[in-house]
């Protein structure tokens, strides 16, 4: 395993990092979950991400379960605050009391002390963003969080909240996580600038396009019965993946990988980490030989050629505008 330093900070995290969006504490049951979970941490992996709003708290519990076999400053541990968690007007944003108790309900259902990166899940419009990042500073200052970041803020909100920080004399962001594969660019249009600017640094999610990246999708064939897109029909976010002319891409893209002796999910992953501002590409994971694959891609070097093909079967595909 490789590491980077996220953002300005001194913190360094896996260059692969395990997250468990739609799978911990849902789709995958606990025994699977937390056999990837300790396969990632024997492998290097020291970055693990997760969210209250995941499975209602289920995916915390299952994650900090498993964690709990190994020394607590062995390893880099994330949540984040936003979407609800209850019918009450409060129970949702970036307030100062839905922040704090939503920090301590994630601490108990951790099991820990402190978390490492506290992550802003939303931008919330409804909320002075002077209060939310006033807020986090206390908890950091409280020793309950040493880190804090946001996830999915546009490049001006990035910048006001990083000019705010230091008007005010706060501690800074380190890291914003944004989605980013092969498909969905669109931090490379000013987020990725702003986050530079600011010292920011990405910890990007599904940098496989939710398993389009892997080959297990072939144009022109019936979606695998046991696949995330067979079991889960009401995600939106992979259905709009599953057109033809992307799964035609991502097979010219396995060819391509297998031409340098990657898989299709390695040659992905080495693809995002080409960009020196990721500090992390989090992958999810319902088999610990999912990643075991998937770390081998630190130690792919694309070629500029290499690089260039890729850009011309990307092109490809036209007007891509996946759901979120």
């Amino acid at each position: 395993m490789k590491y980077r330093r996220l953002g300005n900070s001194g913190l360094k995290i896996s260059e692969i990092g395990l997250g468990s969006w739609l799978t911990y504490g849902t789709a995958t049951e606990t025994e699977t979950a937390q056999a990837c979970i300790h396969k990632a941490y024997d492998l290097g992996i020291n970055f693990f991400d997760t969210a209250n709003a995941y499975n209602n708290g289920e995916a915390e519990k299952v994650m900090g379960d498993a964690l709990k076999a190994y020394t607590r400053s062995s390893y880099v541990l994330a949540t984040k605050v936003f979407f609800p968690m209850g019918s009450g007007p409060n129970d949702r944003g970036l307030s100062r009391k839905h922040i704090v108790e939503q920090c301590e309900a994630s601490l108990k259902r951790l099991g820990t002390d402190y978390i490492d990166l506290y992550q802003c899940h939303r931008y919330d419009s409804d909320t002075p963003t002077e209060e939310t990042l006033r807020a986090l500073d206390d908890l950091t200052a409280q020793g309950k969080v040493l880190y804090t970041g946001i996830s999915e803020w546009s490049a001006q909100q990035i910048t006001d909240a990083a000019q705010t920080s230091k008007r005010l004399g706060l501690r800074p962001l380190v890291s914003n996580q944004p989605i980013y594969n092969m498909f969905e660019r669109y931090i490379e249009q000013g987020v990725v600038q702003a986050c530079e600017q600011e010292g920011l640094g990405q910890v990007v999610f599904s940098p496989l396009a939710q398993g389009v990246l892997t080959g297990k999708y072939k144009p022109g064939q019936a979606i695998p019965s046991d696949s995330r897109a067979a079991n889960n029909k009401t995600n939106g976010v992979i259905n709009s993946y599953l057109r033809e002319d992307v799964l035609q891409v991502a097979e010219k893209l396995e060819q391509l990988a297998a031409s340098i002796g990657a898989s299709l999910s390695q040659f992905a992953l080495a693809w995002v980490l080409r960009q020196p501002n990721i500090s992390s590409a989090i992958i999810g994971s319902s088999r610990p030989a999912q990643v075991e694959e998937n770390v081998k891609a630190v130690d792919i070097v694309l070629t500029d050629d290499l690089l260039a093909q890729t850009e011309a079967i990307l092109a490809e595909v036209k007007g891509f505008a996946p759901m979120r």
